[in-house]
């Protein structure tokens, strides 16, 4: 099978660190790897390098070949413009469909935090079985280990033996509130959303067809070849809204392995060292009467007094300030900002 790692967001959760120019999938921030290496290697233990492929944007190329020289270009999907996983996806399976190829592969996101992978082939040989079926998507699910806000959810219809038994999807479920998320911490049959998909090319083709014939008719009409305005105008929505939710065969295998989706400050909160007080410090950082924050100082000195229950950051890209129960409103404020920058933009092209 094939591996597509998913390399093309912006990481915006993850602000003033990743930023547009060089978001988190090419930062190190769980070891002196990037995360985007670690993926790679990953994969790599079991499978040879023309079976790895990696899906991005044009302005990302050049970091992905820094960081990963031995990459050549037959191992590159390059969007024109970034439009989230439904497009990306479908852009995908086209180029494979284009060049007679209906190979069983995953999407893996390029940003997962997984300490023991030993069992990811025993578990991608099971998917790539179960995708072989008519238009059959499979995914990986996470026991649940506290009530997330951050992360879809997965149910399913019945319990199974873990490794040995796929679980078919009775539902997707969105990102929750705190309230709904400690019910579904309590409820038997659901699973984090990890976002690894295994599937055909032929299958995520027939999905496109039935319910997003916009993306897939202006595959087809312009051969995979679209401008950057042309691929612009496509739809941004995820692969989730734009298929899971809407498809009818799918099943679920659960990992019961150490995983998480290093996508915030918490994420690397949870995955790492705090110091006195429970503060998590990277920098040049000094405290007094400062409890359970998260401060990171890059190029300066930082003081931070009397304080709790923050995440600090600064910066050559920005200052953050942010009370941690308020940390998922930082990519609602980014794109707030991005948008009327593009609409000052394009006033001032019309003037």
């Amino acid at each position: 099978m094939k591996i597509v790692i998913l390399a093309g967001g912006q990481g915006t959760r993850f602000w003033p660190w990743s930023v547009k120019n060089r978001p988190k999938q090419f930062l190190t921030l769980m070891s002196e790897l990037t995360m985007l290496q670690q993926t790679y290697y990953r994969f790599r233990k079991w499978l040879p390098p023309e079976k790895i492929f990696i899906a991005t944007t044009d302005e990302y190329v050049p970091l992905i070949k820094q960081q990963l020289n031995y990459v050549n270009n037959e191992q590159l999907i390059v969007e024109p413009i970034q439009r989230d996983t439904g497009p990306c996806i479908a852009f995908t399976a086209f180029k494979f469909i284009k060049d007679f190829d209906d190979e069983a592969f995953a999407t893996v996101p390029a940003d997962h935090y997984i300490p023991d992978d030993n069992s990811l082939p025993e578990i991608f040989t099971l998917a790539e079985k179960l995708a072989e079926r008519e238009f059959a998507i499979v995914t990986l699910g996470i026991q649940p280990t506290r009530p997330e806000t951050g992360y879809g959810y997965i149910q399913t219809e019945t319990d199974g033996n873990q490794f040995n038994q796929a679980l078919r999807v009775k539902a997707f479920i969105e990102k929750p509130c705190l309230e709904k998320a400690e019910k579904l911490l309590k409820t038997k049959n659901v699973y984090w959303n990890s976002g690894v998909f295994i599937w055909k090319s032929t299958t995520i083709a027939h999905y496109m067809k039935k319910f997003q014939s916009e993306i897939w008719n202006t595959l087809t009409r312009n051969k995979g070849n679209l401008s950057r305005h042309q691929y612009s105008i496509l739809p941004k929505i995820s692969v989730d809204c734009a298929i899971l939710e809407k498809a009818e065969n799918i099943y679920m295998i659960p990992f019961d392995s150490a995983w998480d989706d290093v996508g915030n400050w918490s994420a690397w909160e949870r995955l790492n060292k705090k110091t006195t007080d429970d503060n998590l410090v990277l920098g040049d950082v000094h405290l007094l009467s400062t409890k359970n924050c998260i401060i990171k100082s890059e190029d300066r000195k930082a003081l931070v007094i009397g304080v709790e229950d923050l995440i600090i950051a600064s910066t050559k890209d920005g200052v953050l300030v942010c009370h941690k129960s308020q940390e998922q409103k930082i990519k609602d404020i980014l794109k707030n900002i991005s948008d009327g920058s593009e609409q000052s933009e394009k006033s001032e092209e019309t003037n």
